[in-house]
């Protein structure tokens, strides 16, 4: 089970992995080890709250499909391991992302003290300024 903040977990038997290959540099051991991890994960099947699922699908990712399948490629270790927990990490991140819901704000105004103080420190700031002024000659 992958399991993080948003208190939604994903059954491990909804996420397809496979290990492939590797892109880029790495050496001569990088064209015999499959250490990358291709991650798949239809969100239209799986036994998310339906909220959730509709979340996920409204995210302007790339890794979505149209689909609706998650495809993330985690490469960025040399052992499959760790490729692996980065993808599921990953894919959790989808997961409370779409999950999130901002607080709810109530849009307030200043009090009526609260505005006198306001323009009573502005006045004051604005004859500290006026004394910096050039000092005019009295003759």
């Amino acid at each position: 089970m992958v399991f993080k903040k948003s208190g939604v977990s994903i059954s491990q038997d909804e996420i397809e992995l496979s290990a492939i290959r590797a892109q880029g540099a790495g050496g001569q051991n990088v064209n015999k080890v499959s250490s990358a991890i291709h991650l798949r994960f239809d969100i239209k099947a799986s036994s998310l709250p339906q909220l959730i699922k509709e979340g996920l699908l409204k995210l302007k990712d790339r890794r979505i499909s149209s689909d609706g399948v998650v495809v993330i490629k985690a490469q960025r270790f040399r052992t499959q391991e760790k490729n692996r927990a980065d993808a599921l990490e990953r894919l959790q991140e989808l997961v409370d992302k779409a999950a999130f819901k901002p607080k709810f704000r109530v849009a307030t105004n200043p009090s009526r003290g609260a505005k006198e103080r306001r323009l009573q420190a502005k006045n004051h700031r604005s004859q500290v300024k006026s004394m910096r002024g050039r000092v005019k000659d009295q003759h």
